[in-house]
């Protein structure tokens, strides 16, 4: 199977709209990541000068569903309970708009494989973060040794 080659004509053409479109996009591409920085930082510090001066030092994430609930309720929670601030993801329509568990979830959480999570945050170094999804996915199938493996993780952390 062959590829047959663009006409000149239109690889210049291509080429030409990158040359003059690139001078716009740099720069707005070097602004959201120095925002993205920004905003990281700003929350690092709220979460060191507002939670760890009190013992909060964790952020402990999970939802009602039936696989974890009742494993995190009893196994992961007490671990962590006396240092976490607790979000149910399950009732995130309630949480406070603009607060920082929410805020600090949203952004360290990511997009997937945010639930179950444990999120450590250590003075002047980068928080630690315990992704518990894929474990319990294995966990469904009847392979405890991962979800074991991340309360151990945790366990030698605190």
């Amino acid at each position: 199977m062959t590829r047959e080659k663009a006409p000149l004509s239109r690889r210049v053409g291509r080429a030409a709209l990158i040359v003059v479109i690139l001078p716009f996009v740099l720069p707005l591409a070097w602004l959201a990541f120095t925002l993205h920085l920004f905003y990281r930082a700003a929350l690092y510090l709220l979460v060191w000068a507002l939670w760890l001066p009190r013992g909060r030092d964790i952020l402990f994430v999970y939802s009602d569903s039936p696989i974890w609930r009742e494993y995190m309720a009893a196994q992961v929670l007490p671990l962590v309970q006396k240092r976490a601030v607790v979000l149910n993801w399950s009732e995130r329509k309630k949480w406070p708009k603009g607060s920082l568990g929410p805020a600090v979830f949203r952004h360290f959480g990511g997009a997937r494989e945010f639930n179950p999570l444990v999120i450590l945050f250590r003075p002047l170094r980068p928080a630690k973060v315990f992704r518990f999804w894929s474990a319990f996915k294995d966990w469904k199938r009847g392979y405890a040794e991962p979800v074991e493996r991340l309360c151990q993780e945790i366990t030698a952390v605190l």
